[in-house]
C-alpha cells in the first residue's frame, strides 16, 4: 500500500448524485486488484479527519485508476465537487480483493445498484484472460442503470429494473436462478437485502463458489479502529482487512447490520 497524490483527469456526472472519477495514479494503478478499495482524505482534513473509502472502478493501461462514487454525504459531496487537475490523497490499495479460481472459465457477476463500482474492473480483467463473463445489473429505474458504453466490451450484460423501465421488470435476484447453471463462479456487489435473499437461496448455487463485496463503516482502513466487524462462522472478522471481499457461506447474515452512509462517507 502507498499514500501518493493522485490528479484528477476527469470527472463526470453519469447521473443524478453518481460521479465517475479518473485519477493519474501509476503506483495505485501497479498494485490494485479488483475487489480493493482506497482511502481518501476529503477537505484539508480538519473539518473531516476520516478518509473515505472508493473501490477500484477501473484500471486504465496508462495508469489511470477509475472511482465510482454516489454522494451520500459530506465527503462525497466534496468529492463530487473536484475538477480536472485537483490533487486527491489516496492511501490504498487496501484489503483483499476478489480471487478467480483457475478452472473457473464462465463467471457471472451481479450488481445491485452502485455494486457495479468494483465489478466492471472484475470483469475487464475475467475478459482480458480470457473468461466469458455474463453482467447482471439491477437498480430501480432506467435512468439509474450504468450506462451500456462504458462497460468493458466482450461481457454479456443482462438488465433489469424494478419498475420496468429497462429490460426485465423486478430485482436482480429474481433473474439470478436461470443463470447459475451456466456460471462456474459467482461474484456480486450490492445491498445488504440483496446478498441476505442470495444466502436464502444457497442451495441453489450448487456448492459453486459465490464471493461478495461487503460495505461496512471503515474509519481507518488498516484494522486498528475495529468499526467494520463482522460476524462470520469463523468469528468476527475485518471488512477492511479480512475484506472487503468474502465467500458468501462465510457471513452469518442475521447478524449482518447495513453500513451508515452517514459515518462512512
Amino acid at each position: 500500500m502507498k499514500q501518493v497524490n493522485a490528479d484528477i483527469v476527469t470527472i463526470s456526472e453519469l447521473w443524478s448524485g453518481v460521479y465517475l472519477l479518473w485519477a493519474q495514479a501509476p503506483e495505485i494503478a501497479a498494485l490494485a486488484c479488483p475487489g480493493q478499495y482506497v482511502m481518501v482524505r476529503c477537505g484539508d482534513g480538519q473539518d473531516m479527519p476520516l478518509r473515505r473509502p472508493l473501490s477500484v472502478h477501473r484500471i486504465s493501461q496508462d495508469n489511470r485508476v477509475a472511482f465510482l462514487l454516489a454522494v451520500v454525504g459530506r465527503g462525497t459531496e466534496w468529492l463530487a465537487q473536484r475538477r480536472e487537475g485537483d490533487s486527491l490523497d489516496l492511501f490504498g490499495p487496501l484489503g483483499n480483493g476478489f480471487e478467480i479460481h483457475p478452472s473457473s472459465q464462465n463467471l457471472l457477476l451481479v450488481a445491485g445498484g452502485i455494486g457495479i463500482a468494483p465489478l466492471a474492473a472484475l470483469a475487464e480483467q475475467a475478459v482480458t484472460t480470457g473468461r466469458s463473463v455474463t453482467l447482471l445489473i439491477g437498480d430501480r429505474t432506467l435512468s439509474r442503470i450504468y450506462p451500456g458504453h462504458l462497460l468493458p466490451s466482450g461481457i454479456k450484460p443482462v438488465i433489469v429494473t424494478e419498475d420496468g423501465s429497462l429490460g426485465a421488470k423486478g430485482m436482480a435476484t429474481d433473474l439470478l436462478p436461470q443463470f447459475i447453471p451456466g456460471a462456474d463462479q459467482v461474484f456480486a456487489c450490492g445491498p445488504l437485502p440483496m446478498y441476505r435473499r442470495m444466502a436464502e437461496m444457497r442451495s441453489q448455487f450448487g456448492g459453486k463458489p459465490v464471493q461478495v463485496l461487503l460495505e461496512a463503516v471503515l474509519g481507518c482502513g488498516v484494522g486498528a479502529c475495529l468499526s467494520c466487524t463482522v460476524e462470520t462462522k469463523q468469528g468476527q472478522k475485518l471488512v477492511c482487512k479480512d475484506g472487503p471481499v468474502f465467500e458468501l457461506s462465510e457471513i452469518v447474515w442475521e447478524k449482518a447490520v447495513a453500513p451508515s452512509c452517514r459515518r462512512r462517507c
